[in-house]
């Protein structure tokens, strides 16, 4: 991958895996590794990671914080009171704590979350993620859609409308997010680049703001 990134000029990547259950360390330092293959072969192409909760391990994750992704993303999902049916093998608390351990080992390290909506969850539920998400400092929220991927998956509640997700989008910077994105379609990594830019940009102006 690194050398790829090199010979095809990427500006940004995002580096992703699925829950490696069969590592100790739930695929932490191949991470790590990967980071810094790529900063290796491109110094000047900016790294995102979306991980896994590495098994909930206290400390797992900590070979990835050393290497220092500019952008930290583990997602929440949902709700607390939908885990155990959305993500019955995570827990809602341990994976906050993740996202406060990357900002408190890297204070300029971005972090970012994402949730999904449509899967019975009220506005009141989300707010209180977003008070979560901001008391671990996390810089930057992605809201989209939920949409069943198979019929073996959780049915969909209902579809929220476009004026709802842009409701989201400024309760949230009311919150103190750096940065949102919040329509039907936003993913994780959709338009991973711009928003990266976007993040710098904010911060940018926030620190100007307090000078």
């Amino acid at each position: 991958m690194a050398a790829a990134v090199r010979k095809l000029g990427l500006r940004h990547v995002v580096i992703t895996s699925v829950d490696r259950d069969d590592l100790a360390d739930g695929g932490a330092e191949h991470i790590a590794q990967t980071i810094r293959a790529v900063r290796h072969q491109n110094p000047g192409t900016t790294v995102e990671v979306l991980t896994p909760d590495f098994l909930g391990k206290r400390g797992a994750a900590d070979a990835v914080f050393a290497a220092a992704p500019d952008v930290f993303n583990h997602n929440l999902e949902t709700v607390p009171h939908l885990y155990p049916t959305v993500r019955p093998g995570a827990r809602y608390y341990a994976s906050l704590r993740l996202l406060d351990d990357a900002k408190r080992s890297n204070p300029q390290m971005f972090t970012k979350s994402g949730l999904m909506v449509g899967l019975g969850e009220t506005l009141d539920d989300i707010r209180q993620v977003m008070d979560d998400l901001r008391a671990a400092d996390v810089d930057f929220l992605t809201v989209g859609q939920y949409l069943q991927p198979t019929p073996k998956h959780h049915p969909i509640d209902r579809f929220w409308a476009p004026e709802e997700f842009a409701q989201l989008e400024r309760i949230a910077r009311a919150k103190g997010f750096l940065h949102v994105s919040a329509t039907p379609l936003t993913r994780s990594s959709f338009h991973a680049d711009e928003d990266f830019a976007a993040l710098r940009q904010a911060r940018q102006r926030a620190v100007a703001d307090r000078v």
